[in-house]
């Protein structure tokens, strides 16, 4: 959520300078995500963990979507593990799909108290974060809420998020809105990246859709 300054109807998202005529009765406004202002956000679907979330082969369907989607549109991600050693990998299929891709390692539930993540997430100065990954109530949740205190915009992809209980998974998705982030889906945040029903890239990314 943004507002104007009352003064010239001016205000800032991110990095971007937006003339707002009417947000002095309204109280959000939406903008749509580009390709070259968004990063994906994968946050540690690994080993056994990945297994055993609510309809784990529809997330890893859908990520790997959504990867090889930001491949084709140049969106940059960012691969993230919580304490490897006793939870295991970034599920293959996925990390195959990311050729030279290092994932950052943590032990905090929010990818934000990792000061290397930190440093690799500023390094590529976008504003516009797609998340995706699991669970859903704990890392994905904390990891939100502090991407929006720090001014990011978050953009939570709601069927590429799980958690081991239904209803967690629910609760997490609700409380990241209220925290401020917007909700989207595999689809429409890729052709919301898109834009255009023409070239090379539509055609890759609708067959991408189709699957």
């Amino acid at each position: 959520m943004r507002y104007c300054d009352s003064g010239d109807n001016v205000f800032f998202y991110g990095n971007r300078k937006v003339w707002c005529f009417y947000c002095i009765f309204s109280t959000s406004l939406t903008i749509m995500i580009t390709p070259e202002e968004t990063l994906l956000l994968l946050i540690d679907v690994q080993g056994k963990l990945a297994e055993s979330v609510v309809h784990p082969e529809a997330l890893a369907s859908n990520i790997s979507k959504l990867l090889r989607g930001c491949t084709t549109l140049g969106v940059p991600v960012l691969v993230t593990e919580q304490y490897p050693k006793g939870l295991g990998h970034t599920l293959e299929a996925l990390m195959e799909l990311l050729p030279g891709n290092i994932p950052v390692e943590k032990k905090t539930f929010s990818c934000c108290g990792t000061p290397q993540f930190m440093r690799q997430l500023r390094s590529y100065n976008r504003n516009d974060i797609l998340v995706a990954g699991i669970e859903t109530h704990v890392c994905v949740y904390q990891t939100s809420v502090e991407l929006i205190e720090f001014g990011y915009n978050v953009h939570l992809v709601t069927d590429a998020v799980s958690s081991r209980i239904e209803g967690n998974k629910l609760l997490g998705i609700r409380c990241i809105e209220k925290a401020g982030a917007s909700l989207t889906s595999t689809e429409m945040a890729l052709f919301e990246l898109l834009r255009v029903a023409e070239g090379e890239r539509f055609k890759a990314i609708s067959k991408i859709a189709k699957e």
